[in-house]
């Protein structure tokens, strides 16, 4: 979790953005009062650990000529300047909490203003490698000194004819939200689909190629059913096979009790979101999910090349 340490905004292109207390991120279009809000690149972040390295480093060159004093809130075009995060290792679509905000991170990196001051003075500016950009998917009213948290999404499909037909609540798919929300991972949707392959696998390569959530739960058809088909249409969408976690969660259910074993699971990558196949009952899917979501951040961080393996 990281902090805002300074928020700025230019009335017109051009000038140096000047540090204000609060502003209101305005959904789709950017900062309120900005001048360069309403364009493609809505929101301008960089690392405020990014600027201490830089400003270090004109001081320690020795030809800085007090270009370090120059390196204040605003002065490399950022609205947000955030304390805390490595945003130029972050990928594409990473999204952040701030107040009642939400931003998603649409690009890395830009080319250097010409005529930027800081690059006179030094030969090099700092964000060709560490500006970053965002959209604003969701408003609020944000200050300076308010927390900024990165958040994970996801989304839920539950396949079942019985619930499909209205003939069975379906308690599994929402408590699979529940508690993946209660985690602070953000549900992109919830959808409920009958026991039919070719449904399923449109429907996971629909919101794996179009919403993009970073992981997939799914939940029932997993069985020796001939109707169960789930890990048939997870295959077919995936691109990548990701073992591991159904291994897993299958030597962990057998630890419960050993019907687990008649379980067909499985995990796959299909770009660079992760599925995984859940149990059918809810009691499975509250065991699973207590035991993989203490861990699943690493494997998203590596996925998404963010970490080591």
């Amino acid at each position: 979790m990281g902090r805002i340490a300074a928020i700025c905004i230019s009335e017109k292109k051009g000038t140096v953005k000047k540090e204000v207390e609060r502003c209101v991120l305005k959904e789709d279009y950017g900062l309120e009062g900005d001048a360069h809000a309403g364009s493609e690149r809505q929101v301008s972040l960089l690392s405020y650990e990014k600027t201490e390295e830089f400003r270090n480093k004109i001081r320690n060159s020795g030809n800085g000529s007090g270009a370090e004093a120059k390196i204040v809130p605003g002065v490399f075009g950022e609205n947000l300047l955030v304390k805390g995060y490595d945003l130029s290792s972050m990928s594409v679509g990473t999204k952040f909490i701030v107040g009642d905000a939400l931003l998603e991170i649409m690009q890395i990196g830009k080319s250097c203003h010409s005529g930027c001051e800081i690059s006179k003075v030094t030969g090099e500016c700092i964000m060709p490698q560490n500006g970053v950009f965002a959209r604003v998917l969701k408003g609020g009213e944000i200050g300076r000194g308010d927390e900024i948290k990165r958040v994970y999404s996801t989304a839920v499909i539950t396949a079942s004819d019985r619930s499909y037909r209205k003939e069975r609540e379906d308690k599994s798919g929402p408590l699979i939200s529940e508690i993946a929300g209660n985690a602070g991972y953000m549900v992109e949707e919830q959808v409920l689909l009958p026991d039919d392959e070719d449904m399923i696998y449109e429907e996971l390569v629909r919101i794996s190629d179009k919403v993009r959530p970073d992981v997939i739960f799914t939940t029932g058809g997993t069985g020796f059913a001939e109707r169960d088909r789930m890990p048939e249409a997870t295959m077919r969408a995936g691109t990548r096979n990701a073992p591991g976690i159904a291994e897993a969660l299958r030597a962990y259910s057998m630890s419960i009790t050993p019907r687990a074993m008649f379980s067909r699971a499985v995990s796959v990558i299909r770009g660079k979101t992760l599925i995984i196949n859940l149990p059918g009952s809810p009691k499975a899917v509250r065991e699973c999910l207590d035991y993989l979501l203490p861990v699943l951040e690493h494997g998203l961080l590596i996925l998404k090349g963010e970490a080591d393996g």
